[in-house]
């Protein structure tokens, strides 16, 4: 007896009707949950951590912060935390202004102002 060839598609193709149909049931729960983040009920804020967030610095200051060409040292460098939130929300030179979001500016300004 032969085997028809098409079955594994169709066993697929059904498999895959399947997955789409508990998906849509599965987004319409989660459909009241976004909304009402959407209309600012429940809203959990992300804690701000400065050593992430200097994960992108490393890509110009350097590994450990210590200056690259083209960038100076933050560490070590007694920059003042009003001067580098001004650099942060301006940006100058080649240091693009918004890298980090506006309501964390005086925190990360003040730890690279205490980075030894």
């Amino acid at each position: 007896m032969k085997r028809n060839p098409i079955v594994p598609y169709i066993l697929i193709m059904v498999m895959g009707l399947v997955l789409v149909f508990f998906l849509s049931i599965k987004g319409i729960g989660d459909a009241k949950e976004i909304a009402k983040e959407a209309e600012g009920g429940e809203e959990v804020a992300a804690e701000f951590n400065a050593e992430e967030t200097s994960k992108t610095c490393i890509s110009c200051h350097g590994e450990n912060l210590e200056g690259t060409a083209g960038a100076p040292k933050l560490r070590g460098a007694g920059l003042k935390k009003e001067h580098i939130a001004d650099v942060l929300t301006n940006g100058q030179g080649t240091m693009p202004a918004g890298l980090v979001p506006a309501e964390h500016i005086d925190e990360m300004a003040e730890w690279v102002a205490n980075l030894k």
